[in-house]
């Protein structure tokens, strides 16, 4: 009997029992490989760690491997992997937030904001690096072939981004873009991965790859969404901090297909004036939805959710299936 299949799911006290102590691992082999012979890299490195994060990326690419791979602990090289891709997501949000002068993450004060942006670009480029030293050592070309792909996927994400800052004519197809270049492409990395070091033949491989695919789909969207709908102290970050920071993301594109021309001017002045100063937040929440902005995000989002778990339903029944089922489950419904 496929669990999966029947919709049965699991917690997510329960999806992250099954990993505890290999996130553990994953934490100090995070804290070994961030150690610079700079201190204020290593200063950079810790204060991002103890930042916190829901981990998400080593559990996807931890869960993979277990579902292929034998019961018991996670081999080396899945511990070796997982702090990979969590030391290149946070090198990923060191630069993000010098590009979008932020001052917050995680409910604390940034790291270009602690440390200043020219420190923090290159705290950022020694952590990129450092990450890839670490894979290395795998001695596993397609491991490295995925890795070079993946970042010149969201550094391209990144330069996307730049070029549509402050401009109010974003499509729906260029969300997406940057929504599989930010955020899906290294969550399918991170899936693809475990099942690698678990020894798992091509197809399975990319079966997984896709599933991760969809499920970052979801969870970028549900993230768009929060940045309208949730609070600060939940997000860790000021609410309708996207536009503020001259980015118009899906919520407010599917909007502005119906919007007046004065509401497309109110926008267009939050765009110019990167604050909320003259054209409050809540009549941009109000006017989103009015024309169904977070009601077609959110159809978007379950539309990817379904297919994660269409996937991942076709695989035998086991506490990793049902977890990696699960996963679908905490990615839509979560409030930050």
């Amino acid at each position: 009997m496929n669990l999966g299949k029947l919709g049965q799911v699991i917690t997510g006290k329960e999806i992250f029992d099954l990993i505890h102590d290999d996130l553990e691992r994953v934490e100090k082999e995070i804290s070994l490989e961030t150690v610079a012979s700079v201190e204020v890299v290593t200063q950079i490195g810790q204060y991002l760690q103890e930042s916190g994060g829901k981990r998400l990326r080593p559990s996807l690419l931890l869960l993979a491997s277990k579902l292929i791979g034998p019961e018991g602990r996670a081999s080396d090289s899945a511990i070796h992997l997982g702090a990979v891709v969590e030391i290149i997501h946070a090198a990923t949000l060191v630069h993000d937030d010098v590009i979008d002068d932020a001052r917050t993450r995680r409910g604390r004060p940034s790291a270009n904001a602690q440390w200043g942006n020219h420190t923090s670009v290159l705290a950022g480029d020694w952590l990129y690096m450092e990450a890839f030293q670490v894979a290395l050592r795998e001695r596993n070309f397609h491991v490295l072939d995925l890795l070079i792909g993946l970042t010149q996927m969201m550094v391209e994400g990144e330069l996307l981004q730049l070029e549509r800052i402050g401009r109010l004519e974003v499509t729906e197809a260029d969300c997406m873009e940057l929504v599989d270049r930010k955020t899906a492409c290294l969550f399918s990395v991170c899936a693809k991965l475990g099942a690698i070091v678990s020894g798992a033949d091509s197809q399975t491989e990319e079966r997984l790859g896709d599933y991760a695919w969809n499920l970052g789909m979801a969870f970028q969207l549900v993230d768009d969404l929060l940045d309208f709908t949730s609070r600060e102290t939940v997000l860790g970050k000021p609410v309708g901090n996207d536009l503020r920071e001259g980015k118009v993301t899906l919520p407010l594109v599917y909007a502005l297909e119906q919007a007046s021309v004065v509401e497309r001017r109110r926008v267009e002045t939050i765009l110019r004036d990167r604050n909320y100063d003259r054209v409050p937040f809540p009549q941009i929440l109000a006017m989103v939805e009015r024309y169904q902005g977070i009601a077609r995000v959110k159809e978007r989002a379950q539309a990817f959710t379904e297919k994660a778990r269409g996937i991942i339903g076709e695989f035998p029944d086991s506490p990793y299936q049902r977890a990696l089922y699960s996963v679908t489950e905490l990615v839509t419904e979560r409030d930050h």
